[in-house]
């Protein structure tokens, strides 16, 4: 379909494999224990070594596939740099195993600070702070005083050691990889400070800011509960496509690399405002945030999925809030009780 999105490449590499999605260009691919079952990984020839975009998660299966990868697709050449797109475990987890192999690291501060501040910050129960969190977005005392007594998800769990010391990306960086020249554009909104990186010649390694097909996790978290990262998102999809073109590969972080990206960048946009309509309408009655999963969603949110569907409505709530379109209040539970202001 004209301006429609376009997948070149119908199926993905095989565990330890690679496909070459453009000349000097590797896509590998990671698995991961959850519903999204992958993380794509780039590798770029640069000759003598190389340059991977994102890392995967740390586990000893990832390392194993990444010592098959090594060995063969790779062809024995070392890792010389990491670039990181954002600070998420399946795409940093084991960017601190190649640093500790000789590798640079590439990133925006933000995600640097995020992921080196979380792998040192582990917790045998949850905060204070991060069961309010969970109070005020309608969470059970049942559910709450189960979880009080549970060990929380830590980042250090799958997430190597990140060592002191990385080279800085910011907004219009020039770096050559791959045999090509590209310049590094910032997003926001999935995460903060999340590099995309444009090839001269039609290439944009996209991350999780460019996705075919799914949503990108747009969350709010006990860190920074008022936060509105859904207006970052929606602003950063408008500021990126004024450099997208139709006949650009995208090669993103999850899915199947594409081309039809100015279709993709409105259609998230659009995606997201009818969520919000759809979610101010089921707010005429008051309702927490535990509350709104129907109308964002319109599946079953299963007890997998329950956190991130979770964090994704309280931010859709919060761009609401910002937006004068609802108000809230406090129950005598403590949670937000959220309505829709006529």
């Amino acid at each position: 379909m004209k301006d429609g999105i376009r997948h070149p490449f119908a199926v993905p590499p095989a565990e330890g494999a690679a496909i070459q999605v453009a000349e000097g260009i590797l896509w590998l691919r990671l698995p991961l224990p959850m519903a999204l079952d992958h993380v794509n990984i780039y590798a770029l020839d640069d000759g003598d070594g190389w340059s991977i975009v994102d890392a995967g998660l740390s586990s000893k299966r990832s390392k194993a596939i990444w010592e098959v990868l090594l060995s063969g697709p790779l062809q024995g050449k070392p890792v010389r740099r990491v670039i990181l797109t954002h600070h998420h475990p399946d795409h940093v987890g084991l960017a601190g195993w190649f640093q500790s192999r000789g590798a640079e690291l590439l990133a925006t501060r933000t995600a640097w600070l995020y992921a080196r501040m979380l792998t040192l910050d582990v917790q045998e129960r949850p905060t204070a702070e991060g069961l309010a969190f969970l109070r005020r977005a309608g969470l059970s005392e049942a559910d709450l005083a189960k979880r009080a007594q549970e060990r929380p998800f830590n980042f250090a769990d799958i997430v190597e050691p990140l060592p002191l010391g990385f080279t800085r990306l910011i907004e219009g960086t020039r770096l050559r990889a791959g045999g090509r020249d590209w310049t590094v554009r910032i997003g926001h909104g999935h995460a903060p400070e999340h590099a995309t990186l444009w090839s001269d010649d039609g290439i944009v390694l996209g991350g999780d800011q460019l996705l075919p097909g799914i949503s990108a996790n747009i969350g709010v978290y006990p860190t920074e509960p008022e936060a509105d990262p859904l207006t970052d998102w929606l602003d950063s999809c408008r500021a990126l496509g004024a450099h997208a073109r139709d006949d650009q590969l995208v090669l993103p972080g999850h899915k199947l690399p594409f081309t039809g990206l100015p279709f993709r960048l409105v259609q998230m946009v659009e995606n997201h405002e009818s969520a919000l309509l759809r979610l101010r309408d089921h707010l005429s009655t008051p309702r927490t945030a535990a509350e709104c999963f129907p109308p964002l969603f319109r599946r079953e949110i299963g007890p997998a999925e329950f956190a991130l569907a979770l964090v994704e409505a309280i931010a859709h709530l919060n761009c609401l809030l910002r937006r004068g379109l609802v108000s809230r209040s406090l129950t005598p539970t403590g949670a937000w009780a959220w309505e829709r202001m006529e």
